[in-house]
């Protein structure tokens, strides 16, 4: 893509914790910055991205279908580490490109999202490669893109509302007698970051704050209650999703119920612990 047009997106992305409107409205990006492989300066990238689950997300090197690997690639070749901006988190990240079945599984699974990505290797006449970047402190404290506690609260809650959109919107967009292989893994990634932010903030954010704070304990202890509940219905939704002859129209409903509770239970902590991140 032209240069100013990339810092076009750069920009709106960077401005708005993720969300930018254009072509990439309700898509999934991240910001990839490698190392040039000749020059050795930085170089950001907008770019789409699958979920895969753990420690990583998966990215294509379609160039729009270009005969030649994109700029990002050939650095990546050079240089396999880079920095993955997602809109609330920032991390350094190990790039690794998937090879034989492990790529044409990969690349199959974007397909059946989206077809276009068949398009694009169709008119590249080249095998579009996919490249798998983990997080290489996964497990350690995120990289929030925030400047305060309550700002970092707000950025992570918004992040999962964007993600739980894009899979209902996929749900209701999807054949509706199958249940795709990339729109499971959507759920159950979902799933596993959603379990991490809750287990985190019960165990470190919720004692802290009650140790501090004790007059916020039955706000708190309300909030443990609802992280109790959510794991219920995210247990369901995994469940649903990891069956072998999974049902849309069950997969469906698990969402509709995990989305009303968990939408209540953001906006009920965000009135209680914004306002005290604030005063603090």
């Amino acid at each position: 893509m032209p240069n100013d047009f990339n810092q076009h997106v750069i920009d709106e992305f960077r401005a708005n914790n993720g969300r930018v409107g254009g072509c990439f409205e309700g898509a999934r990006l991240l910001l990839l910055t490698t190392t040039g492989d000749r020059t050795g300066t930085p170089h950001t990238t907008p770019l789409g991205y699958l979920p895969d689950g753990g420690d990583r997300v998966l990215v294509i090197a379609s160039a729009g279908g270009s005969p030649r690997h994109p700029h990002w690639f050939r650095n990546l070749l050079a240089r396999p580490r880079a920095t993955v901006e997602s809109g609330a988190f920032t991390y350094e990240a190990r790039a690794v490109v998937l090879e034989g079945e492990e790529r044409d599984h990969a690349f199959a699974r974007a397909v059946e999202a989206d077809p276009g990505w068949a398009a694009y290797q169709e008119k590249a006449g080249r095998i579009i490669p996919v490249v798998a970047l983990y997080d290489i402190a996964a497990g350690g404290p995120p990289n929030i893109n925030a400047d305060s506690p309550g700002e970092a609260l707000k950025v992570v809650h918004d992040a999962f509302r964007r993600e739980l959109a894009l899979i209902r919107k996929e749900m209701s967009s999807g054949d509706g007698g199958t249940l795709g292989a990339q729109l499971r893994v959507n759920c159950l990634a979902f799933c596993q970051g959603l379990h991490n932010h809750h287990t985190g903030e019960d165990m470190a954010m919720f004692p802290f704050l009650a140790d501090r704070h004790p007059e916020f304990a039955p706000a708190l202890a309300r909030l443990r209650e609802e992280h109790e509940r959510i794991a219920v219905l995210v247990e369901d939704l995994r469940r649903a999703v990891s069956a072998a002859d999974a049902e849309p129209a069950t997969a469906r409903t698990e969402v509709e119920r995990l989305t009303a509770e968990l939408e209540a239970h953001l906006a009920y902590e965000e009135q209680q612990l914004i306002p005290l991140f604030q005063a603090a």
